[in-house]
Order: structure tokens, then sequence, then C-alpha cells
């Protein structure tokens, strides 16, 4: 039998793993107790290109505040563009920090600010259809003269 001061976690050791999806872009972020490295799929947040990615994945983070600090984020994000991939990863962040903190205070100040960074987009690209050409809603022009 398993005792239940056993079954408890200890908060040193505490871990969240939350994901994020973007058109195709699915991202997987971890957190848990460290020296608050961020990394994203093995690079340092510092070295992540284009800038303008950097900064969004940043968003989450810096409204955060101190809680940030002491914590480790590892994400991990595959499929889509850049720019998928960067909604997704701010996406799962947010939530991996909502789920780890357990704010009330953190997750108002999330939707707040944007409700994408609790929130998935669902939109995704329109099938194409058949007899039409290369696009989903491109058609054959008519021409009557």
């Amino acid at each position: 039998m398993i005792k239940k001061e056993q079954k408890k976690q200890d908060p040193k050791k505490k871990s969240v793993i939350m994901s994020g999806k973007r058109k195709a872009a699915i991202a997987r972020a971890r957190i848990k107790v460290g020296k608050g490295i961020i990394r994203i799929n093995e690079r340092a947040l510092d070295a992540y290109t284009p800038e303008i990615a950097r900064m969004r994945i940043q968003e989450p983070i810096i409204l955060a505040g101190d809680r940030v600090n002491k914590l480790d984020i590892r994400v991990n994000v595959r499929g889509g563009g850049w720019s998928s991939q960067a909604e997704a990863t701010r996406l799962s962040i947010g939530k991996a920090l909502v789920a780890y903190t357990e704010s009330e205070e953190l997750k108002q100040k999330f939707l707040n600010y944007d409700r994408q960074l609790l929130v998935a987009d669902t939109r995704r690209k329109e099938s194409r259809k058949p007899g039409t050409h290369s696009r989903a809603r491109a058609k054959r022009q008519k021409s009557y003269r």
C-alpha cells in the first residue's frame, strides 16, 4: 500500500507539460523548478530567430514577471511555418504557466492582454474542392464574349 504522504509531490520536483496548436504547428512546453533557462527546440530563447517571433514568445514570460525567474521552460515545437510555431509556443507556455502557478490572477492577466495566450485559434486551412484550380475557392473564369 502507498501511504498518503508518499502520494503528494514535492513542490521542488513539480513539473507541468502543456501543448499548444496553431495551424499545422504543435508545441509542447515543460515547466519545472530550475535556474530560469528557456529553450525552444534545444536552442536558447535569446538565439531564436526571427526577432518578431522571439518577441511574441516572450509575451507570456514578461507578463508572468518574477514567477519565471526560478523556472526552467523547455519547448519542443514541430510542423507549420515560423509564425505558426511562435504562436503555438506562446500558447503552450501561457497554458503551462497558469497550470504550474495555479494562479487565477495570472490567468486573468493573460486573458485581458490577449486571449490567444490561453485559448487556441481553431482556424485551419480550407481543403481544396474537386474541379477547381489550385486553391479552395478558386474557380475558372467565365467569358461570354
